[in-house]
């Protein structure tokens, strides 16, 4: 992995962990459960995932996206971009002739 991309990922790690250490709503709720008598620990699962842009994409423009194609047979032609969106799903399509 990119040494840079591990920069970036480590700086969104340490924003959200700020983010919830500074929380004033999530220090009261802890607080109202150690005032009941229980001990607390926060554990919390965050799945981000990245996606390497190709050469000369800046972003999703909502009018660049090209839209999914249905033939009047009722078949589905898929863009590229659907099928990046499919394979990140780990769905697979089986595509007829």
């Amino acid at each position: 992995m990119e040494e840079r991309l591990k920069s970036l990922m480590q700086d969104l790690g340490n924003a959200i962990n700020e983010s919830l250490s500074d929380s004033e709503r999530i220090a009261e709720a802890i607080g109202e459960i150690k005032g009941a008598g229980y001990d607390v620990f926060l554990v919390l699962e965050a799945t981000i995932g990245f996606n390497k842009r190709e050469d000369g994409e800046d972003g999703v423009d909502s009018a660049s996206v090209e839209p999914t194609e249905v033939t009047s047979l009722g078949k589905v032609r898929f863009t590229t971009q659907d099928q990046r969106f499919l394979k990140a799903l780990r769905i697979t399509v089986d595509e007829e002739a």
